[in-house]
């Protein structure tokens, strides 16, 4: 079946509080708006317009893309309103055998292409196909009114009657409609009603007078249809994001200490026998391969983490690739281009930037490995520190295989440590160290006898 998409996104959001258009703020780090726009293009949409307003230059800006169409609704006068200015960007609007074309809203990012084949499934009859829910309490909604079980009309809350209000099955908004109809309808509408709008549901009403058929369809679960008002329904929305992340990685076999205590705001991909422990945030496209251990407290992002490895508490890992079986941390970071072997060890307030360290070396405590080449089973001691930048330009270090760096080190970059060599405690290393050598730049030590500490002198009155 071919159809269009409108994705109605132009609304202020004046209850977010916020200079942020309503549609770019973030669920699960990304805009509200790119979620709905992912929905859409499972569909197999001949067409997808966005209809924007508020702060539409910056909606645009941030989501655009070749397969989008724009169209500006100023000033924003009602759904049926919104719709109209679409019509000149959809496909076949004119045409015997135009597209369906179906309505979904920036602020509902949580509706599900399952859902929505089963609404498309429903409109191939070809009349209109609205999706429909029944809600406990109804308030707020437009209610779905019936005469011998067929869909008539929609009662709006601030229009319904005290009877129509006890009417539990809501209008969500969402809708499959003839194109060729939606051209018909959309300018005939009025806006005679307590918003002074031109509503989008009166096309039910002008329907009923053509006897097309009007058929309901039912999201698989109630938050699909949910909307964003405000910054607690925007909170509430996370949880259940967040919820339904950590149910489908539960039943994929990963380890979750705690469900509720975990952010996905991206691809996570997970092996087998992977544990996560609490309040654990992953960004972007992160790989865990087989075994992988993640303590509590971190923060991962598009990173690849190889079979076996463990990542103690407290870890910042960014655009790293991390080896099997190496031990990260506590309170390690790993930036960008940090590459490590297999049972590499990066310890405790340990920074690695665009360094490539091979198997088996360690680097245990209180150190910066910037801009550096380390080769296999290199020991780098506490307090080193790569010197890799002049000011205004950066070098490399290179350290060959069986390296052993004592603490308090200062390699000051570019600069090479010959295989098998030894670096003193406390030296600055300004030239080559050769191969198998030990290497030591102090001064000399000496005590001078009868040396007194100076005393603080007592401030006069």
């Amino acid at each position: 079946m071919k159809i269009n998409v409108v994705i109605l996104a132009a609304g202020q959001g004046k209850r977010m509080n916020s200079a942020l258009p309503k549609v770019l703020h973030p669920l699960a780090g990304k805009p509200l708006l790119g979620h709905v726009l992912d929905t859409a293009r499972k569909l197999d949409a001949e067409r997808i317009c966005v209809v924007h307003g508020h702060g539409g230059d910056q909606v645009r800006a941030a989501l655009h893309a070749p397969d989008l169409g724009w169209a500006r609704q100023s000033p924003q006068l009602g759904t049926g309103h919104a719709v109209l200015q679409a019509m000149p960007y959809l496909s076949g609007g004119n045409s015997v055998d135009a597209p369906c074309t179906l309505v979904l809203y920036g602020d509902v990012p949580l509706i599900q292409a399952p859902t929505l084949h089963r609404l498309l499934r429903a409109a191939e009859h070809g009349g209109l196909t609205l999706l429909t829910a029944h809600l406990d309490n109804p308030k707020g909604y437009g209610r779905i009114v019936r005469e011998a079980g067929k869909v008539v009309r929609i009662a709006e809350e601030k229009d319904a009657t005290d009877i129509e209000r006890q009417i539990r099955e809501i209008n969500t908004g969402i809708l499959a409609a003839p194109t060729q109809a939606l051209a018909r309808w959309l300018p005939t509408l009025g806006n005679r009603n307590a918003q002074g709008e031109y509503y989008l549901t009166d096309i039910v009403a002008l329907a009923v007078q053509e006897g097309l058929p009007i058929v309901t369809a039912h999201p698989g679960h109630l938050w699909e249809v949910d909307g964003v008002n405000s910054k607690a329904q925007l909170s509430a929305l996370e949880r259940v994001y967040q919820m339904n992340v950590a149910n489908r990685l539960l039943d994929a076999g990963v380890g979750l200490a705690d469900p509720g205590r975990i952010d996905v705001r991206g691809e996570l991909t997970c092996g087998r026998d992977v544990f996560i422990d609490v309040n654990n945030v992953f960004e972007g496209r992160v790989t865990l391969a087989d075994n992988v251990h993640i303590g509590a407290n971190c923060v991962l992002k598009n990173c690849h983490i190889a079979a076996g490895a463990v990542i103690a508490p407290f870890c910042h890992i960014e655009d790293a690739n991390v080896g099997p079986d190496c031990r990260i941390g506590p309170y390690a970071r790993l930036r960008p281009g940090a590459a490590l072997g297999r049972g590499v060890h990066i310890g405790n307030f340990v920074e690695v930037k665009n360094s490539t360290i091979s198997d088996h070396s360690k680097a245990n405590h209180l150190a910066y490995i910037g801009d550096a080449t380390i080769g296999q089973r290199v020991n780098v001691g506490a307090g080193t520190i790569t010197c890799n930048y002049d000011g205004a330009n950066k070098f490399r270090t290179v350290i060959e295989d069986d390296v052993f760096i004592g603490s308090d080190t200062q390699l000051v970059a570019p600069v090479t440590v010959g295989r098998g060599a030894t670096l003193g405690a406390g030296t600055t290393l300004t030239k080559d160290a050769p191969p198998d050598q030990l290497t030591i730049s102090r001064t000399r030590q000496f005590s001078l006898a009868g040396w007194k500490r100076p005393v603080k002198q007592l401030e006069k009155d």
